[in-house]
């Protein structure tokens, strides 16, 4: 009885400097099972029936990392994290980085034993909504895209949120960044790259060829470059571009509606040309 006591006395939500919260199911069992964040305390809601099974699997993964565990109420879960959706788990941890382009050059294990294999990259420019990047994450992840490198400058930091969008993600894939986008684009065209820009608007470009994603040929390594929700790839971005891809809509469309979400057309267009990579392979 002392024990429940003391563990259903409030928890100071003062936070180890530097720290931040990460919340729900996903994101926090997979922080706790890799070894990429310094963890520091378990939060975990107050629970009998249905939830204890979660609860406990959770107890075990932390005392495995010698995490300290508090079951606390929920509407102390809410306040860890602002309210939002935590499904009853909060983890307080170290913030993930991005990585360096300097890692990112680095081959993957498997990457060298066949230099001819269909390499993908995705590259974002200033991505700002932290749920699209969740999102674009989990679609790159799935579809088998080999890097992720978003540009520095005016792009969404990769944050609790940004883990929870991702569905946990983002704590297995690395996501790298460069401060100079065009440079790098550049760098990969001389080593043979194809770059190829995305837009919605076909008539919005000049100089440069659009096509449909579906006549898309994958036939050297490419990148796929995404511009910001807002006003797409930069007009400096796109003259870098080999070609850019758009999708076909399936009616006409009302004015005034005239493109998709960020995310939802990346996983369109990664789908499109992943599916060649699978194609090929058999």
């Amino acid at each position: 009885k002392v024990r429940m006591r003391l563990e259903r006395r409030p928890v100071s939500v003062e936070r180890t400097k530097g720290s931040e919260i990460l919340f729900g199911i996903a994101p926090c069992s997979l922080a706790l099972s890799q070894s990429r964040r310094d963890l520091f305390r378990l939060f975990l809601k107050q629970s009998s029936g249905s939830r204890r099974l979660v609860t406990s699997e959770f107890v075990l993964q932390a005392t495995a990392r010698g995490v300290p565990v508090h079951h606390v109420p929920r509407r102390e879960l809410d306040a860890l994290c602002r309210g939002q959706v935590h499904q009853g788990v909060c983890l307080e941890a170290s913030p993930l980085r991005f990585k360096s382009l300097e890692e990112a050059e680095k081959p993957h294990l498997g990457d060298e034993e066949n230099p001819n294999q269909q390499l993908i990259w995705l590259v974002l420019e200033q991505i700002q909504d932290p749920m699209n990047l969740g999102a674009l994450l989990r679609s790159a992840y799935f579809l088998g895209v080999d890097r992720v490198v978003t540009s520095q400058r005016n792009s969404c930091p990769l944050t609790p949120t940004v883990s929870k969008a991702s569905s946990g993600v983002m704590e297995v894939f690395d996501v790298y960044s460069t401060d100079d986008l065009r440079g790098f684009l550049k760098a990969k065209t001389a080593e043979g790259w194809e770059v190829v820009g995305t837009v919605s608007n076909p008539e919005d470009v000049e100089n440069v060829p659009v096509i449909s994603c579906l006549e898309f040929q994958w036939n050297k390594p490419v990148i796929i470059v995404i511009g910001s929700e807002g006003d797409g790839l930069s007009l400096e971005t796109q003259c870098l571009c080999h070609r850019m891809l758009a999708i076909p809509s399936g009616r006409a469309l009302h004015p005034g509606i005239e493109s998709l979400n960020v995310s939802v057309a990346t996983g369109i267009i990664l789908h499109s040309i992943c599916s060649q990579k699978l194609r090929h392979g058999d």
